[in-house]
Parts: C-alpha cells; sequence; structure tokens
C-alpha cells in the first residue's frame, strides 16, 4: 500500500492522546511514507523493510533532534547489520531501540495494536450495536443498550435482554470481551442472537452487521433549581466526536438552556482537530492551542467566529483527563469562557504522528510540543482547576459503583458546578475569575 508522502502540519495531522495506565489513545493520525523509506528498495520482502521504515520516520519527525542524545544514525547501522528470523523478532528490535529515546508516546504497535487504534480513532465500530454487561445479580450477559440507528435498535433489541447465546455459542460465565469479538465482524455478514427478555420465552434474532458510529458524546437536559442546564459527557475525541458535540449543542439550545456543564473526566484524548473544532463551539475570538516543532516552527490556532453558544460553562476534569482533554480545557481557561472545577488533570502536551507501515503495523512519533493560548507547559503538570475539588476515596467507589449518579447532586464535582453556575458571578458569556484556584476536598463542602 504505497501512499506518497505529503507534507502536513502538526495541527492537520495530529491526534492528541492520552497514556494513562494502559490507555491505547495516541496522539496525531495520518498516513505518509518518507521518501526514504520507500527507496529501500533492496529490504523489500524482508523484516528489515519494518525496521528502515521506523527508523526513516523517527530520523525525519522525532521532535529531538539529538535523539535523547543517541547516535541515532548508528542506531540504524546497529538493527540493519541484524539478520531477522521473523517480524516479531524484528519488532522486538524496534522496539528496542525506540525506548532510548525515552519517549513513552514514541512507540511502535504490532497490526493488531494499530488496528485496534485507527478502530478507536475513526468512532465507529463493525458490528450490531449494542453495550453490554454481565448483570450483577444474575450473573448473565446483558443488552444495556441498544444505539441509535444501529441494526440492534432496527431489530428490536432491548436494554434488559439477556444474551443466552451467539451464533449458537452458549454465552453462560462468558466475558464481556470474549461476547464482543463474537459480535464485531465485517459489515453485511450475518449474526443470530438467542435473547430472553423478562415475562417471555427465549427467541432467536437474525441481523446483519453494519458500521456503526459509536456514541462519544451523551447529554441531557437537567433543571436544577429555576436554571435549566445542558449536561454534556464527552468520553474521547474521535473522528465523530465533533459532529456529535454541535448536535448536543444546537439540541439543548433549542431547549433554552441557562449554562452549560462539560464533562471531560476520564477523557484520554484523541484527535486534535476534534478538539480544535469543539473550542470553536464555545467561543468566537481567542487562541486555542500553539504548537512547536523540533526546529522551533511555531504554528497557533485560533478561535474562528462559529460558536454556538455563549451561555455560562463549566466544565469538569480530573486526573485521567488527558491531551486534547487539557488542549480543550486550556483553550477555555485561558479564554476565561469556562470556569474549571475537579482534579488536576493529566499532564500530556506532546503531539505525535502516526503512520502504517508496509505489513499493517504502525508507529507514533512524537512530533511536537503544544501549549495553552496563554503559552503554559503543562507537560508533567497538568492544569489546575479554578476551583480544586478532589472526590475522596469514598466518594470515587460510590460513583465506580454506581454510575447513574454521574452528572447528579449526588456527585460533588457537578454539584459545586452548578453552585458556581448558579452564583451572581455569573452573567452572560461573561466569567469572573480569580487568578488562584480554590483548593479543596469534596468532603469538606456541604451542599
Amino acid at each position: 500500500m504505497n501512499q506518497s508522502a505529503k507534507s502536513y502540519s502538526p495541527l492537520q495531522v495530529a491526534l492528541i492522546g492520552g497514556a494513562i495506565a494502559t490507555t491505547a489513545t495516541m496522539s496525531v493520525f495520518g498516513f505518509a511514507w518518507t521518501r526514504g523509506v520507500r527507496a529501500a528498495l533492496s529490504l523489500q520482502d524482508s523484516p528489515k523493510t519494518i525496521v528502515d521504515q521506523v527508523w526513516q520516520l523517527v530520523n525525519h519527525e522525532y521532535v529531538d533532534g539529538k535523539f535523547n542524545q543517541q547516535d541515532w544514525r548508528a542506531t540504524r547501522q546497529s538493527l540493519l547489520n541484524r539478520d531477522y528470523s521473523s517480524r516479531e523478532e524484528a519488532y522486538a528490535a524496534i522496539r528496542e531501540a525506540l525506548q532510548t529515546l525515552g519517549d513513552p508516546y514514541t512507540r511502535f504497535m504490532d497490526p493488531k495494536q494499530f488496528e485496534a487504534l485507527t478502530s478507536q480513532t475513526s468512532g465507529e465500530v463493525s458490528g450490531i450495536g449494542i453495550r453490554m454487561e454481565v448483570n450483577d445479580k444474575t450473573q448473565r450477559l446483558t443488552v444495556v443498550e441498544a444505539i441509535e440507528n444501529s441494526p440492534a435498535l432496527k431489530a428490536g433489541i432491548k436494554a434488559g435482554d439477556e444474551i443466552l447465546a451467539i451464533d449458537g455459542k452458549p454465552t453462560l460465565k462468558m466475558k464481556v470481551d470474549d461476547a464482543s469479538k463474537l459480535i464485531r465482524g465485517k459489515a453485511g455478514t450475518p449474526i443470530s442472537l438467542r435473547l430472553k427478555r423478562s415475562g417471555q420465552n427465549p427467541f432467536e434474532v437474525r441481523l446483519n452487521r453494519a458500521n456503526i458510529e459509536v456514541p462519544t458524546v451523551r447529554y441531557t437536559l437537567k433543571q436544577e433549581g429555576n436554571r435549566r442546564v445542558g449536561y454534556i459527557r464527552l468520553r474521547e475525541f474521535s473522528a465523530h466526536a465533533a459532529e456529535q458535540m454541535q448536535r448536543a449543542i444546537r439540541d439543548l439550545n433549542n431547549k433554552k438552556v441557562d449554562s452549560y456543564v462539560l464533562d471531560l473526566r476520564g477523557n484520554p484524548g484523541g484527535l486534535l482537530q476534534a478538539s480544535i473544532e469543539i473550542a470553536r463551539m464555545w467561543y468566537d475570538d481567542g487562541g486555542i492551542v500553539k504548537t512547536v516543532d523540533r526546529v522551533g516552527n511555531t504554528e497557533e490556532t485560533k478561535a474562528n467566529h462559529t460558536a454556538l453558544t455563549n451561555r455560562p460553562l463549566a466544565v469538569l476534569v480530573d486526573g485521567n483527563s488527558a491531551s486534547a482533554s487539557e488542549i480543550l480545557t486550556g483553550a477555555l481557561k485561558d479564554n476565561k469562557r469556562a470556569v474549571v472545577v475537579g482534579g488536576q488533570t493529566f499532564g500530556k502536551a506532546l503531539v505525535q504522528s502516526v503512520h502504517e507501515l508496509a505489513d499493517g503495523s504502525g508507529l507514533a512519533v512524537t512530533i511536537a510540543h503544544y501549549y495553552t493560548p496563554l503559552g503554559t507547559d503543562i507537560n508533567h503538570k497538568g492544569i489546575t482547576p479554578d476551583i480544586k475539588l478532589d472526590l475522596t476515596e469514598a466518594q470515587e467507589r460510590q460513583l465506580a459503583s454506581n454510575p447513574d449518579l454521574i452528572g447528579t447532586k449526588s456527585d460533588p464535582q457537578y454539584a459545586r458546578a452548578i453552585a458556581i453556575l448558579s452564583g451572581s458571578n455569573f452573567a452572560g458569556s461573561s466569567i469572573n475569575q480569580t487568578n488562584q484556584p480554590m483548593s479543596v476536598r469534596a468532603g469538606d463542602l456541604k451542599f
């Protein structure tokens, strides 16, 4: 799959992603090959092809031109002097070489890992469109939701339906991940589910898989006292996140909300362009993000007079809000468009370019450093909320065990945001903020 090399700016190709614990979300997303890679014809059909492609991409793009004080040319010679008996052996050598850069975000992905990444960032899956869980009481695989416009919803599958078998394979004691692997498949292929619905005998449902847009934005209108609040939760910055956010804001605008709460807690990041497009929905003027590459070239992105609302806004964040989440949060905070409530964010201010290699594997390369509109470097530091409110361990456990409480008055960070939005210092789109954050623990507040 020879694709011509193109010259992209970091803001055109990047997809910012978090790396929280085992989170696999990356950053910049663009398919490109260097001329040096395509010219390596003598290495064709050899594991060394992939080795040299990786070396060339890092040599051409990596943000640190000194390669962490490593002799990168000597690294290439060492890699190509080896004999590799398999692709797996070459993969191991690539990973070993990348580790010397001291950058966990510059990483190699085998074909399965790369496929998982592209699927996640595309915001689409091929399947029937259901969310499942193992019910705590029955210990049976159960439908939580049939996604809008999915084959499952059209076939009449409902929340609460127990899945007894998938293509004749019993699901008793089956894990959700294993069931997902059986359900996913090429669009257009058939699948059969045996279901049990309360008060009915088991029945069969036959349907065809399809490409389904995964909901990453969930929203609702909440009546909080005398205020109509639009609550929006964004789980990740996928390729469909911006259009889903646009629909949410427009629908809530039509319902005449007084203010908004944007929940970015637990959001590990995703596509940079999605974070830019979403930032532009909230304010008309001001900077969004600035990137600097390895030779000092700077690129700034700004709002473009396309805001959808000027209603007061509160943003919820925590230690798992990373990358694209931090770009959006930093932009809203620096432009005094929102008050930020919650815990210190993750602290990832690097941009990666992601490339598909000849055998379907992939490489993520850090290509730039980003800064908030006011020039703040949040790398390894994170963003300090305007109202720093950490949950106690007991509160975290309560919300984790009962997700329905998230975004309610039983959620201390949400409750604090509502209290702020209801205060007299919010008028129109103007948000009065002090320069110093308020540091408190959720258990100290009374609502």
